[in-house]
């Protein structure tokens, strides 16, 4: 591990010093063409995928060419601080000890993200459910898009309750708070929201074909309304 310790250093040295701010212009690495200052990836989840985005570019532009196992140590260059340090060691050493053989440096970007991109999807997921509402939906469909968001949202137990109760409509959502039995987890309140969603609609459909038989029934001659009654 020492030796590729050593070539990440030379390279942190040939860029100007990524541990303070970056790789400088002009770099001999690649094409002698402007790009932005590097930042470092401290593992900070919801800067993941910008970070792969700007490396993926910075790769194609600059290090064209290169030897895919020195464009892997120059990101790796750029990956510091916390346990992001932990898991380069522990890349540098399987890729010195040949266990692991990357066969392109895009195939190493998509391992990073796997490794520290799950945290990004679950702040993703956590702003995606807080924005949930049923609205016209019926409660069956409601129930169905609030599962897939919070599958990945890291929400459970009482948090998950609370942010489908906050979602759903007002009225089941203050009939269901009011039941005698209070409802524990959240299958209990999928399972009764959708009960009382189904039935208030079907209520409001019974009223809506009363409410027509009544107005064609005074709507119509005498003759033709005991027709309709009959």
């Amino acid at each position: 591990m020492a030796a590729m310790q050593a070539q990440i250093q030379a390279l942190l040295a040939v860029g100007g010093g990524a541990g303070i701010g970056g790789m400088t212009t002009g770099s001999n690495l690649g094409p002698h063409m402007e790009m932005a200052k590097l930042a470092i990836f401290n593992r900070e989840a919801e800067k993941v995928g910008r970070f792969i985005t700007v490396y993926r570019l910075f790769l194609r532009m600059k290090l064209r060419g290169t030897m895919v196992e020195e464009q892997v140590q120059w990101v790796l260059s750029y990956v510091q601080g916390g346990s992001t340090d932990v898991w380069k060691e522990n890349v540098i050493e399987e890729l010195e000890s040949g266990e692991v053989e990357y066969e392109s440096a895009e195939e190493f970007l998509i391992s990073l993200k796997k490794e520290f991109g799950r945290g990004e999807e679950e702040l993703t997921k956590t702003a995606e459910l807080r924005k949930l509402e049923q609205g016209g939906k019926t409660m069956e469909k409601f129930v169905q898009k609030f599962k897939r968001v919070a599958r990945r949202s890291g929400y459970e137990g009482r948090l998950l309750v609370e942010e489908f109760k906050r979602g759903i409509n007002e009225g089941i959502r203050r009939k269901l708070m009011e039941a005698e039995n209070p409802l524990a987890s959240i299958e209990q309140w999928y399972k009764r929201a959708m009960a009382l969603d189904r039935n208030w609609r079907e209520s409001r459909r019974k009223k809506k074909r009363l409410r027509e038989k009544k107005e064609t029934t005074e709507g119509a001659p005498k003759q033709e309304q005991r027709q309709i009654m009959s």
